[in-house]
């Protein structure tokens, strides 16, 4: 089995470096993908995100195109009858003291002395531990017979706001006195709220599968034939490094992608 978990996932930097994104999130997968089917590797798990549904950065909307690849490459291995590899997705949130992910950059701000910085006192993610989120990868991996994107529980969404003030607590500081929460604004590709489902998958519902916290999403069908197509395209503007022409091209694949590259500088 192959666990497909490399990409590029910090969301302002890609803003930055789209062609980066590219090679990594969507040609890295596909390279992947395909290799695992010639050398008939069983089965290849993708690792995406909810960032890929109804995206505003370069970051999801690449995840949601890395998703369509998986998803095409599973509806083909499928109809073969030989050297057949079995591909699936596994989309959710944030996990909990992985790299990169807020509570480190919150534990190094408190550790500095302050402030904490915050982009809105409005965000809201969905959370869940490194064990638990490793745990329900293998096991959606064991489940998966080809082609399904899997959704997992990921409960309520949690303020951001709220973990950086328990953060502060439990590090023996009391939140606005002892320690400064900054409002900074929203970031280049940055969005309020998170989504696991696109309007379709919500109305299409989801698929109940043998473990309570693992869920098949109702994903439209790809078509390989174009998707490949779009990605040639992509490959070209990457080598011609034509950033706003990555950008267009995005939108084209992924009509839900609304981009917020808010003040690049």
């Amino acid at each position: 089995m192959v666990f497909h978990a490399a990409a590029y996932k910090h969301v302002p930097m890609m803003e930055y470096h789209p062609d980066e994104a590219i090679s990594s999130n969507i040609i890295g997968t596909k390279n992947v993908g395909e290799l695992a089917h010639k050398y008939g590797v069983e089965k290849m798990v993708m690792i995406s995100t909810d960032k890929a549904i109804n995206p505003t950065s370069i970051m999801g909307a690449s995840k949601r195109v890395a998703e369509m690849v998986v998803k095409g490459l599973g509806n083909t291995a499928v109809k073969e009858s030989k050297n057949q590899t079995k591909f699936v997705a596994v989309r959710f949130g944030n996990v909990l003291d992985s790299n990169g992910n807020v509570v480190h950059m919150f534990k190094r701000q408190i550790a500095e002395g302050g402030p904490v910085t915050l982009t809105d006192k409005r965000m809201k993610r969905y959370f869940m531990t490194l064990p638990e989120a490793s745990q329900l990868v293998i096991q959606a991996g064991a489940l998966g017979k080809g082609g399904e994107v899997f959704v997992l529980d990921m409960g309520d969404p949690v303020k951001v706001l709220d973990v950086a003030r328990e953060l502060i607590f439990l590090s023996g500081f009391v939140p606005d006195e002892d320690m400064e929460i900054k409002i900074v604004g929203l970031r280049p590709g940055e969005k309020l709220f998170e989504e696991l489902l696109t309007k379709q998958e919500k109305s299409n519902g989801l698929e109940d599968t043998e473990h309570k916290k693992i869920f098949i999403a109702q994903v439209e069908e790809v078509d390989r034939g174009k998707l490949e197509k779009d990605i040639r395209e992509l490959e070209v503007l990457v080598k011609e490094m034509d950033m706003e022409g990555i950008v267009r091209k995005l939108q084209e694949v992924v009509p839900s992608y609304q981009p917020n590259r808010g003040m690049l500088k």
